[in-house]
């Protein structure tokens, strides 16, 4: 599949039209207003907003797959697939990856997953030569995604790129609408670290892995600076100026158990990959300068 066209026109084709697609998408165009960009959702409502701005937009979804993948996926050239992950692995694989084959005009696919592939370390750092050994069904469905994808690699050359994220924040979207929503925790959990990245530096770092592509590689991303998530939260508090709510130990706070399994896994992950590979210089290094950015733009 590495052998292919090279098509007149650049096209992106978005599996999941989320807040990572979106702002992708924005920064393409706004860079270079040739791109095509189309997308999926789930939702009526905003399938008529994605065409309503010029996306071309199809519902879509695992119980819903494409009934004409080829003609809907014609002269795709990028294809980013960031939906959730069923207990199998990708939607997207399971449905459609032999289609995608047939299509000769793709130079990239980027596949979304996530540092809790990583699962517990104890507050270690890894690096993405680290072990897959996930601690949570999250993380597990994420890990077999990926490797399908990238078996696929293998076998027939799908020109895939992996980018474990970390939390992902940006505009509504960060600790600051947190602690305006009126609901913060400063939650205390000794030795605890949470690794993060801007969208803003996702997406530069999806834009330098198409135009050097790596087919078969794996990206961290993730800022420089792990830190436990009290931290964000007391910093947007001075921003915002209010006052930070009292710090609870995690042993003692009542916890949905999906907040829960986020503290029990644990580690610092690694960003020089894309440092040293794609040559990436994060424009928000730590959360600091991220809650800056976010604060003075709003």
């Amino acid at each position: 599949m590495d052998q292919h066209p090279a098509p007149t026109r650049k096209k992106l084709f978005c599996f999941g039209f989320g807040y990572v697609a979106q702002h992708l998408a924005k920064k393409l165009k706004a860079d270079d207003p040739s791109w095509e960009i189309c997308g999926t959702t789930t939702d009526l409502e905003k399938l008529s907003k994605m065409r309503e701005s010029g996306i071309k937009a199809y519902l879509y979804s695992d119980d819903k797959p494409f009934n004409d993948p080829l003609f809907i996926l014609k002269d795709v050239t990028h294809i980013l697939i960031s939906t959730p992950p069923n207990k199998q692995g990708d939607i997207v694989f399971q449905s459609h990856a032999r289609d995608i084959l047939q299509i000769d005009t793709i130079q990239w696919v980027g596949y979304c997953s996530s540092v809790s592939v990583y699962g517990n370390r104890d507050g270690e750092w890894v690096d993405e030569s680290a072990e897959i050994r996930p601690t949570s069904e999250r993380g597990s469905k994420r890990a077999r995604g990926e490797s399908a994808w990238l078996k696929m690699r293998r076998i027939a050359g799908v020109p895939i790129n992996v980018f474990r994220l970390s939390g992902i924040y940006g505009p509504k979207r960060s600790a600051l609408d947190t602690v305006r929503a009126g609901n913060p925790r400063r939650i205390d959990k000794e030795g605890h670290a949470f690794n993060r990245i801007h969208v803003d530096d996702i997406v530069q770092v999806m834009i330098a892995s198409m135009s050097q592509p790596h087919p078969g590689d794996i990206y961290n991303l993730a800022d420089n600076d792990p830190a436990p998530s009290h931290e964000l939260i007391t910093y947007a508090c001075q921003l915002l100026g209010k006052a930070p709510p009292p710090m609870v130990k995690y042993e003692d706070i009542d916890m949905a158990p999906i907040a829960r399994s986020f503290y029990k896994d644990n580690k610092r992950v690694s960003n020089q990959k894309i440092k040293d590979k794609l040559k990436i210089i994060l424009k928000h290094g730590d959360y600091r300068s991220g809650l800056d950015t976010i604060f003075e733009e709003e």
